[in-house]
């Protein structure tokens, strides 16, 4: 679990560190709000994202199921600094689909936590695979950096794009028509 007293007191070391002053009024509370925060930035960490998938349906229907714009907040782990996109999945399921809400919510569960666009866009591809024994996984992640967009490169319109594909949508052919539908 997060501990927020441990938050707040490094907050105050930080605004020390940095020669501020953490008693100043307008910083008072900012050691619990930055806790509040991470509560929710980080809730992910101790969820399991195969138990959000746990709940499948048989179907008849065994085309691509595509989910675009999934919107997403999370942390980049090496700066601490929030990178926002949006996330487009595609499964080939093998006669078991799961209700179409549980996708954003995988999304969600793996981008609160400290994380790499690169590694989150294999990890849902990696829980689509393993928790639906779908025959096929395309993730693409779009997404805007703060630590690209303020400070280093200092770019704050670039957009990293991010894929990764799993069983029958390695490869190339069978991968073509999945993208034109997430490109439409």
């Amino acid at each position: 679990m997060i501990d927020a007293g441990r938050i707040q007191k490094a907050v105050t070391e930080l605004l020390s560190a940095i020669g501020e002053d953490p008693t100043r009024p307008e910083l008072a509370a900012t050691p619990v709000k930055v806790a509040e925060a991470y509560q929710g930035f980080f809730a992910g960490i101790h969820q399991d994202p195969l138990a959000v998938l746990a709940e499948t349906f048989e179907a008849e229907h065994n085309d691509v199921v595509i989910l675009k714009d999934i919107e997403f907040i999370s942390i980049c782990e090496h700066h601490l600094l929030p990178f926002t996109g949006v996330a487009h999945i595609a499964y080939l399921p093998d006669n078991r689909v799961v209700g179409l809400g549980r996708l954003p919510k995988l999304v969600e569960v793996l981008a609160c936590r400290p994380q790499l666009q690169e590694n989150l866009t294999a990890q849902i591809a990696d829980s689509l695979e393993a928790g639906l024994g779908s025959k096929g996984v395309v993730v693409v992640i779009e997404a805007r950096h703060q630590c690209v967009a303020s400070r280093g490169a200092r770019q704050p319109e670039v957009q990293t794009v991010t894929m990764a594909t799993r069983g029958c949508y390695s490869e190339p052919a069978a991968r073509a028509e999945v993208m034109g539908l997430i490109s439409k």
